[in-house]
């Protein structure tokens, strides 16, 4: 039997994901400064249009909060790291011949997702994580190209997929306990807009012939309506970024059960974080339901999805102020200002921290180097 001829190499997209990466920063102090001060204010511009005009808000020394409360959202977002990691060490694993060291893939493991997450937190649209993730792990997995791309796109499709398996099943028993249409509606089309990119590459996975018709056919119509100006470059740069995706897919797809780990993992990702904003309210003296409260955490982070702002900043307040507004006005500010930590601020934390910890390695690995090289006569 003949052997299957190889697939020719398509040409890469015009996007450098390597200029996402501040690696000629790293190695100066002063640039290392200025990135800081960057991260700082992008902080302090993203609260103040979140906090800023919070008149309303109570003295810090007369809110009343009950610590205990505040012990399970530490929890919970806790175990959807671990979570969220163990994904990327499971799809490691499964993809690693021999010799898999377990100590290296956390590690690796760790830093893709809580640099992802940072860029992710500081780009509009949520559009830097990714391409940094790609080129993290092929810088340090110790895997080839193929299987480094698989893992951080694979493991972006099972958290798209987990949680619209969550929102699917709030809004068909839960929407009841939501007593607010236009919020059912917004957070209906949020999902669709959520949804569109997991979808497409599922169909592109198994329909290619299909999915390139309909490429052309939305394309063709975006250039009519002169969203589009480029209609062939367009078409082919989408095609590209889909057969990309699929063929990860399908990388994953050859080891039986690793796609429902993956995405079980992501619906307990998913499922801890929603369940955050319920104990927050509760730490404040809320007198909330828990199913209510889930599901309606669940319909507005569907609805404000489609915001294009770093963290989804200014829509998500004014979406989860539902979610909040079991609190006298008082507390809301500072309700909403722990469950904006847990959701936005610490993974810009985190980012820096591991960026920090990451530029003390290279210096102490340069150290070593230098002084491992003899000294010259």
């Amino acid at each position: 039997m003949a052997e299957k001829q190889s697939e020719p190499k398509q040409p890469e997209p015009d996007i450098d994901d390597k200029k996402l990466i501040p690696k000629k920063m790293m190695k100066k102090p002063l640039l290392i400064v200025v990135f800081v001060l960057i991260n700082i204010i992008v902080i302090a511009a993203t609260a103040f249009s979140e906090f800023g005009n919070s008149q309303n808000a109570a003295e810090l020394s007369e809110v009343k909060i009950n610590w205990w409360f505040l012990l399970p959202p530490i929890i919970c977002f806790a175990l959807a790291m671990v979570a969220e990691i163990s994904k990327y060490v499971l799809i490691m694993r499964s993809m690693t011949k021999k010799d898999f060291n377990v100590k290296r893939a956390h590690k690796v493991a760790r830093r893709t997702y809580f640099l992802g997450r940072y860029y992710d937190s500081i780009t509009p649209a949520a559009i830097g994580g990714q391409p940094f993730q790609i080129y993290y792990m092929r810088k340090n997995s110790q895997l080839p190209d193929g299987e480094s791309t698989a893992i951080p796109v694979f493991t972006m499709i099972a958290g798209q997929i987990g949680f619209i398996i969550i929102a699917i099943i709030c809004f068909l028993f839960g929407s009841a306990s939501i007593n607010n249409a236009v919020l059912i509606g917004t957070a209906c089309f949020g999902l669709l807009f959520y949804a569109f990119w997991p979808v497409t590459v599922m169909i592109a996975t198994f329909l290619p012939q299909a999915t390139a018709e309909l490429i052309n056919i939305i394309v063709r119509f975006l250039a009519k309506i002169h969203i589009v100006k480029n209609q062939k470059k367009t078409t082919k740069k989408v095609e590209y970024e889909i057969n990309e995706y699929a063929k990860c897919v399908r990388l994953i797809l050859k080891t039986r059960g690793l796609f429902i780990k993956t995405v079980a993992l992501s619906v307990t990702f998913h499922i801890l974080v929603s369940m955050i904003p319920f104990f927050v309210l509760t730490a404040f003296g809320g007198n909330v339901d828990f199913l209510p409260c889930f599901v309606t955490t669940v319909a507005v982070t569907s609805a404000v999805y489609f915001i294009p702002t770093p963290g989804n900043a200014g829509a998500a307040e004014g979406t989860f102020y539902v979610v909040f507004s079991a609190l006298s006005s008082g507390y809301i500010f500072w309700a909403m200002l722990v469950w904006r930590f847990f959701s936005y601020y610490i993974y810009i934390i985190m980012g820096l921290v591991t960026y920090g910890i990451m530029n003390l390695e290279r210096r102490k690995e340069r150290k070593i180097e230098t002084q491992k090289v003899p000294a010259k006569k």
